[in-house]
């Protein structure tokens, strides 16, 4: 679905990424990792034709993805970032449907009837007692899932993730990523992940890409990448790695140094 040659990046002379490598296959759940300042969020918004590339190439489809016009790209790709709605007058039914923008005319008409579709997606993330809100009326997580659930009505084939749990509580971040995975298996859709989380990163990713300082270090399954003398290179602290009980992948506890 997506193959990144030998991408780099800086910025006023100074590198933000160096050298990156990888594919990502159809439906496949795809993991971005790395301290902060490692690139991942600017990696991010290079797959997604905000920001070009100042060398190499991102295909997608085995096309260069700058050569997509914009609303053909928004009808491929969905983003949804750390904070994906501002808190405007908007109700959330309003906002939903703004995520049909891509396949509608300059008057704003689409030639199908989508009712059903927003619907469906109402019912899927629990929106129904909110569709008449405004968003400065929810809370975070709800605006969140709402958010999500704009992304998902774009109907895009790869949905790109940007920190989406950051600012969630432990029960929001689950749910959120619960949602995402099981849609992600029911239609196949690719999704490329940001993800501050280590332990969200092994439970939901097939693969994940560690990144530091600009500079790919490896790219493999949870059990491959998350292992203790890597992440302490990498994050500067060592911490005990054990098996999920369940679920049988990696999970990171950390180590008090005091």
């Amino acid at each position: 679905m997506i193959n990144v040659h030998s991408l780099q990046k800086s910025y006023q002379d100074t590198p933000v990424l160096h050298g990156i490598d990888f594919c990502v296959d159809k439906g496949e759940f795809f993991g971005i990792i790395g301290p902060n300042g490692s690139g991942k969020s600017t990696l991010l918004k290079m797959i997604s034709g905000v920001i070009k590339a100042d060398a190499g190439d991102i295909l997608l489809q085995e096309k260069k993805l700058h050569s997509y016009p914009r609303k053909e790209l928004a009808k491929i790709l969905a983003v949804l970032e750390q904070e994906g709605l501002p808190p405007v007058g908007f109700r959330v039914r309003e906002v939903l449907e703004m995520g049909r923008f891509p396949y509608q005319n300059w008057l704003g008409e689409e030639k199908q009837d989508v009712a059903s579709l927003i619907d469906e997606i109402v019912q899927m993330l629990g929106l129904e007692h909110l569709e008449e809100r405004t968003l400065d009326q929810l809370s975070g997580g709800e605006k969140q899932r709402v958010a999500l659930g704009k992304a998902l009505i774009q109907r895009p084939q790869v949905l790109l993730l940007d920190e989406p749990t950051t600012y969630l509580d432990i029960g929001y971040q689950i749910q959120l990523m619960d949602i995402v995975r099981k849609w992600q298996k029911t239609t196949q859709v690719t999704v490329i992940a940001v993800l501050h989380d280590l332990n969200l990163a092994s439970l939901y990713c097939d693969r994940i890409l560690m990144l530091h300082k600009g500079k790919q270090i490896s790219v493999g399954t949870p059990k491959d990448i998350l292992q203790s003398d890597r992440i302490e290179a990498v994050y500067g602290t060592r911490p005990i790695v054990m098996e999920h009980p369940v679920h049988h992948l990696p999970q990171i506890i950390l180590q008090s140094q005091v």
